[in-house]
């Protein structure tokens, strides 16, 4: 579960953001839909703090045991709103001119910090911070024509949130300096040859492979996926030794678990197993 407080939104941001990402549950899996195709996708400061808060929510909500983040029509998101940006309404002004930032409660973080697991269905191209967001899920499933761009220095900026952390330990430092240094676009096979993206489907399959493989993942023990999640996320920064400690402490309360039990009876009775989150 993430530990950062969930932003709020005053009435007016509200009202302007409340269809920009759709929030949708069924069989244990939230599905949120970036949703201003007439723009690509690109994230308002509104819509950064509703994404923010429907991820803290499906995190938070038991019955949710996968997450696919995904955007309505033709692109994924092709990064901030940087006409709203050059109007001063993004929600980030005065940003340069403070050296106390809080960015616990951002989409970047909160995203890295989920205890649910995380599917981004790229269902068209994802460019600045489109490309980190999708970098920041779990797992990664391109449509045929979807591609990564990495334009930041093209733009005067840096990845703001995350690439400059996740694309050298997910490639290493050579290929991510090569990619970041030239503001590089990767199409879907490059991604997937990368290892930036699990796999590739034709564009009409995204949505539909990627609930295929959120269900697989919703069929197991939700408390031990999360808990692998978990020290995955914690094996980036510490010793081996540290670590098969760190994996100990976690197994113990799983072998006491409703589940662990429900695990084991039906592998002994060869059936499918029926867990509930205990």
């Amino acid at each position: 579960m993430a530990d950062s407080a969930a932003p709020s939104l005053t009435p007016a941001q509200d009202t302007a953001a409340e269809d920009e990402v759709l929030y949708d549950v069924s069989d244990h899996i939230a599905t949120l839909t970036l949703n201003r195709p007439d723009r690509l996708n690109t994230i308002s400061g509104p819509m950064l703090n509703l994404l923010a808060q429907l991820l803290l929510r499906a995190d938070r909500d038991r019955d949710v045991r996968c997450i696919v983040l995904t955007g309505a029509g033709r692109a994924f998101c092709a990064g901030l709103d940087l006409r709203g940006a050059t109007q001063g309404s993004t929600g980030l002004e005065g940003a340069s001119t403070s050296t106390d930032i809080d960015l616990r409660a951002t989409p970047p973080t909160v995203l890295f910090n989920l205890g649910t697991p995380t599917i981004c269905a790229l269902n068209g191209s994802a460019a600045g911070y489109g490309m980190d967001t999708a970098l920041g899920c779990d797992i990664r499933i391109m449509g045929e024509s979807a591609k990564l761009a990495a334009a930041f220095t093209k733009r005067g900026i840096v990845p703001e949130s995350g690439g400059t952390w996740l694309l050298p330990r997910l490639l290493g430092w050579s290929k991510a300096a090569e990619i970041i240094f030239t503001g590089r676009t990767l199409n879907a096979q490059e991604s997937l040859a990368l290892g930036l993206a699990s796999r590739v489907v034709p564009d009409a399959e995204v949505a539909a492979e990627a609930r295929k493989l959120a269900l697989e993942i919703a069929a197991n023990a939700p408390l031990a996926v999360q808990a692998s999640k978990r020290l995955m996320r914690m094996g980036l920064s510490e010793g081996f030794d540290e670590h098969v400690h760190h994996v100990f402490l976690q197994l113990l309360p799983l072998l006491k678990s409703q589940d662990a039990l429900e695990g084991m009876k039906a592998f002994m009775e060869k059936r499918a197993a029926n867990f509930t989150g205990r």
